[in-house]
């Protein structure tokens, strides 16, 4: 049984990105695509644009998660959101800093945004010290972060990544200083604390939906329709399987 999971499993990973890549044809996405409305988003799109207007800084805190542990796909909507963030501060006289509690994350950081200021034609704009390691354990990251939040000007903080209860002491430390704060978190802790404690948050899925609602590329865009797909398989399941209960078929 243990080879039929693995066959299926394969088949799940290889058709999904089957379907994005689908998705992602000129000819597939015509016409204009509409997201349902999150205020949360619209509300960062607001932020980040008053940011680059006042000359304030943008900072991205990508958690504490290693990209070769589990719960990484958090961490790579961060560096995500990143690469999106810089792209639309270039003009901005404080460009973003991102921090991050993993020294692979740190280093996947520096190189986003090298790529970003590569694009816009402008690589001698990047410095590698806006990538930054706070810290090596969770506790670490959080105090490194907190000198981030009180001492570059920040005016909006986000929180984009795998965080634990501590991440309430950095949704205070930007309520102190007056910054707006977007928390998103695949740990449902994080989730938690970012709900109580945020000016906005994402929940669940809404995290890995960041990018696209920032116009990161196509790509992202063709991941939410996958996730629409995806649902309905789902539905498609869980009523098939009522129906099978329903009529005494086991399917075990």
């Amino acid at each position: 049984m243990i080879w039929l999971e693995t066959i299926v499993g394969l088949v799940f990973v290889v058709g999904s990105a089957g379907l994005m890549l689908f998705f992602a044809l000129p000819r597939v996405r015509q016409g204009r695509v509409t997201f349902r409305p999150i205020a949360a988003m619209q509300r960062l799109r607001r932020a980040i644009g008053l940011a680059v207007e006042d000359g304030t800084r943008l900072h991205v805190s990508i958690g504490k998660s290693s990209i070769f542990s589990p719960t990484n796909a958090s961490a790579l909507v961060g560096l995500s959101t990143l690469e999106r963030v810089a792209q639309l501060s270039l003009v901005s006289d404080r460009p973003p800093v991102a921090t991050s509690g993993d020294g692979s994350l740190s280093i996947l950081s520096q190189d986003t945004l090298r790529a970003a200021y590569r694009i816009a034609n402008v690589p001698e704009l990047y410095d590698p010290d806006r990538g930054r390691l706070t810290g090596a354990t969770p506790n670490a990251y959080i105090a490194g972060t907190l000198l981030v939040i009180f001492d570059e000007r920040a005016s909006t903080n986000m929180l984009v990544g795998n965080f634990g209860a501590e991440v309430g002491l950095l949704t205070e430390a930007s309520e102190r200083q007056g910054a707006f704060t977007l928390g998103a978190s695949d740990s449902l802790t994080g989730q938690a604390v970012l709900f109580a404690a945020a000016e906005e948050t994402l929940i669940g899925e809404e995290l890995f939906a960041l990018p696209a609602y920032l116009q990161s590329g196509v790509i992202h865009q063709a991941s939410l329709r996958l996730q629409d797909v995806l649902r309905w398989v789902v539905v498609g399941l869980i009523l098939l399987a009522a129906v099978l209960a329903f009529l005494g078929i086991s399917i075990l």
